[in-house]
């Protein structure tokens, strides 16, 4: 029986590849969060960038408390079952009236993992609309991998700039607008992308990618990850320590190290070391 999505829903995302709005969090809750970003990042002298944006939850608490929030894990398990791993998570944050965007692009081009059984959660931070640059999904581009090519564009959030190389059909695009605290899912095949931040205030997304415990690494490097829901009886991956305050010496040892590993996966053949600026 599924516990957030309907039978439609599910339908709904197995046809498209996306489903949203989820409403995981209050607007106090989202606030508090949004606060314990800002004051990190004031501590370290600016906005989180680098390495440092990646698998954050390695090294902050409240990050690692959000990729377990039931909420969140309830409507990825109605799709991808109960045992459930994530593999990753990502800031992806605009900064006001900034020219950053992030281009048409399939999130399953350069992971390397063996099967596209893989949803994102991107978690709203701040409001997410056409002003500030919300995501767009291409419905129904999930069913196949497209070509891609990487730019390296400075202003792409993404890791290799990489980009569709065929044409997007833009017109069918459906703008994923969403509210503070709620959440967005989508296929790891799905065609998505966003424009650039018009606004006066910061658009923050916490984008948080959830496995079944059956996936595995294809790309001969070893890789980890978190068990958040269920059982792990297949051990694909090392399992991943979780932080026991915020940014501990152990905790950020423990994330540098994970992160190098992943950093071959995502930039194989390019010679890059570390994930951009």
């Amino acid at each position: 029986m599924s516990k957030v999505l309907s039978d439609d829903a599910v339908a709904r995302y197995q046809r498209d590849g996306y489903h949203f709005p989820i409403d995981v969090l209050s607007p106090a809750e989202t606030q508090a969060l949004r606060g314990k970003l800002e004051a990190y990042e004031r501590a370290n002298g600016g906005p989180i960038q680098g390495d440092k944006r990646h698998k954050a939850h390695l090294y902050l608490t409240w990050l690692n408390d959000l990729i377990r929030h039931p909420r969140i894990l309830d409507a990825v398990e109605d799709v991808l079952g109960p045992n459930l791993l994530c593999w990753s998570t990502s800031f992806f944050i605009k900064e006001a009236a900034d020219a950053g965007f992030v281009s048409w692009h399939q999130d399953a081009t350069y992971w390397g993992l063996s099967t596209p059984d893989v949803i994102t959660a991107w978690v709203a931070f701040t409001p997410a609309n056409l002003l500030n640059g919300c995501m767009k999904f291409a419905p129904g581009t999930h069913r196949q991998q497209l070509e891609h090519r990487d730019t390296f564009d400075k202003n792409n959030l993404l890791s290799r700039g990489q980009e569709i190389a065929v044409k997007v059909d833009e017109s069918t695009g459906v703008d994923a607008i969403l509210n503070p605290g709620q959440a967005s899912l989508h296929h790891v095949l799905l065609a998505h992308g966003s424009e650039p931040n018009k606004s006066n205030d910061r658009r923050i997304g916490f984008a948080i990618r959830y496995i079944p415990t059956h996936v595995k690494q294809a790309v001969g490097i070893q890789d980890s990850a978190t068990l958040v829901r269920g059982v792990d009886t297949y051990r694909h991956f090392d399992a991943e320590p979780r932080p026991t305050a915020d940014c501990t010496p152990e905790s950020l040892a423990a994330h540098a190290a994970i992160v190098g590993r992943q950093v071959q996966v995502l930039y194989r053949g390019t010679g890059q070391e570390h994930f951009r600026p």
